[in-house]
């Protein structure tokens, strides 16, 4: 597959995610918080949900487009030695606290579906007394890396409960055959940078945005501008956005649905000012230029106007209660081609009155499951699917999602 992202909404040909298994049913009400869960979710519903909206995206994909699980990816690098024992090696160097060095030996006589069991759901058959949390925010592939043209910026995350998915997203991108076009032009991020996935969006080979979040620190924002600005992007827009739970990227606020059209909830994206600042190279040094706002600062570097659309649309309340189920979260198959959760419906309706038809999951599907999926320029489709389960792990259609093949839009 051509590993290549340049733009949000490319017509989308292969994407890498991870229907939930039973690391989420080990999710208890005590660990939630610490796991970064707001609720415990039900694992049968949450498979079906997640297993529904993949349907939706076979649907709208090209024939040759390609859904991707990432335990497949893990299973696959775990049969190569070297690959484990870099894997294992790291796993015990970045959590100390675990004395996983008493069973080093045991975890590298693992197979590779049993190495990968202990590092998605935490404990060995075997080894009583050594188990590490489960990882079910697995479920958001999209904070673990950002495929930006045809390079990579592999995601080092903020929080503990998060690192040991960077330390499995590293060791697929160094050692598995897919990655091997984009493993010379990685960006890694180290040490206590932070920089993850959602708050990294792409508007074109030349543009891209990286929010500043409680998940992305300054520090690990300004390595990952360094290394793009070195592989061919010309500006990164940094936006300053609240440090708090309910944005914890700039995903949960922002997203892309159209070529000059966004989502956006207002309180943290519309009604902000001096909050972004664009960086560029100035020989070998970076320059930065604070812009007055976000759209400004996307239509100057575009020299487009961009049309926001509100997530919740014109009502406070109906605004923080939907940007709080994702309703700011959509995913784009295509160029206007959007994919959100049912329940957000002034969202829905708000996209409605810009233009859009609303499909529901089941009428997509049924109406082009069975023929080739070619929208056409002006044709704009909001498709709602259930997630009343998935939702209760704070993470949308785009959060659940790691693009790394789009169709440019000169194509």
């Amino acid at each position: 597959m051509d590993i290549n992202v340049s733009s949000e909404i490319g017509h989308l040909k292969g994407v890498i995610v991870h229907t939930p298994g039973h690391e989420v049913s080990l999710v208890n009400p005590e660990l939630k918080d610490e796991l970064l869960f707001d609720d415990i979710i039900f694992e049968e519903d949450a498979r079906g949900e997640h297993l529904d909206m993949l349907d939706i995206f076979k649907a709208a994909m090209p024939k040759d487009g390609q859904v991707i699980e990432i335990v497949d990816l893990f299973k696959d690098v775990f049969k190569i030695e070297d690959a484990r024992s870099y894997f294992i090696e790291q796993l015990i160097k970045e959590f100390p606290e675990e004395n996983l060095h008493v069973i080093e030996k045991e975890l590298h006589q693992l197979s590779p579906d049993d190495l990968l069991k202990f590092v998605i759901q935490g404990y060995l058959e075997k080894s009583k007394g050594f188990t590490l949390h489960p990882s079910p925010n697995l479920l958001f592939t999209r904070d673990l890396a950002a495929v930006v043209g045809n390079g990579i910026l592999i995601s080092r995350a903020a929080k503990k409960a998060r690192l040991r998915e960077s330390l499995m997203m590293e060791t697929l991108v160094e050692y598995h055959p897919m990655f091997e076009s984009v493993r010379n032009n990685a960006i890694r991020i180290s040490g206590q940078q932070s920089i993850e996935g959602g708050d990294v969006l792409v508007v074109s080979d030349k543009l891209v945005l990286i929010g500043m979040s409680e998940r992305t620190s300054f520090s690990g924002l300004m390595k990952g501008t360094e290394g793009l600005l070195q592989r061919g992007v010309e500006t990164v827009l940094a936006v300053d956005i609240p440090k708090q739970r309910s944005s914890m990227h700039l995903d949960t606020i922002f997203t892309f649905a159209d070529e000059n059209e966004c989502i956006a909830f207002p309180p943290a994206i519309m009604e902000q000012q001096e909050n972004v600042v664009a960086l560029f190279k100035d020989g070998d040094s970076i320059r930065s230029e604070t812009k007055p706002s976000l759209k400004s600062a996307l239509e100057e570097a575009t020299a487009r106007d961009f049309n926001f659309i509100k997530c919740g649309g014109e009502n406070r309340t109906n605004q923080f209660r939907e940007q709080w189920t994702d309703g700011a979260n959509v995913f784009a198959l295509a160029p206007g081609i959007i994919v959100g959760y049912e329940r957000n419906t002034n969202t829905f309706n708000t996209l409605v009155d810009h233009g859009y038809d609303l499909m529901t999951q089941f009428e997509f599907v049924e109406e082009f499951a069975d023929k080739d999926f070619n929208p056409g320029k002006d044709q704009k489709i909001a498709i709602s699917f259930q997630g009343h389960e998935l939702c209760r792990g704070r993470g949308g259609a785009r959060c659940m999602t790691m693009p790394i093949s789009r169709k440019s839009l000169t194509q």
